[in-house]
């Protein structure tokens, strides 16, 4: 069995979801919200990541807004190939957010790029790589849903 988080982490988690202190010492300053030292806090947060309780810590970024692009892409790849192909498409720094699903498409991505003609390079790059097609979903409208899971 995992690391089972403790009131302190939980806290930690709820607390840095809706934002992180934009301070001369932002670790210092979230840590003291949490009755915590700043060292402490970069230690949990680091074990949650270290521990996989964490699938990214930090912050979201507008890609399209900061001049760039964003675009969910999908894969259809063979089972017995699908550790491969994870591994060539998150060695991709433009890429995040790699989900398998139980779907004719069972590979499911992100990529934001810093220019927008960067992305279909980054695509062609891993339809090169693994031989598969990339299937590009680029965003049409944007709602927001202002999400935060509760632990």
């Amino acid at each position: 069995m995992g690391r089972i988080l403790d009131d302190t982490d939980r806290a930690i988690v709820n607390g840095l979801q809706g934002g992180f202190p934009l301070t001369e010492t932002p670790f210092a300053d979230a840590a003291a919200k949490f009755g915590i030292g700043e060292d402490e806090l970069i230690a949990r947060i680091s074990g949650l990541a270290d521990d996989k309780l964490l699938s990214r810590f930090g912050p979201m970024y507008n890609a399209e807004r900061l001049g760039g692009a964003l675009s969910l892409c999908a894969m259809q790849v063979p089972e017995a190939r699908f550790e491969e192909v994870a591994a060539r498409v998150n060695a991709h720094d433009e890429v995040a957010h790699n989900y398998a699903r139980a779907h004719a498409l069972n590979m499911w991505f992100v990529v934001a790029t810093e220019q927008p003609e960067q992305k279909d390079a980054v695509l062609d790059e891993i339809r090169h790589e693994t031989g598969i097609e990339v299937y590009d979903f680029p965003k049409i409208e944007e709602f927001f849903i202002g999400l935060k899971v509760e632990v």
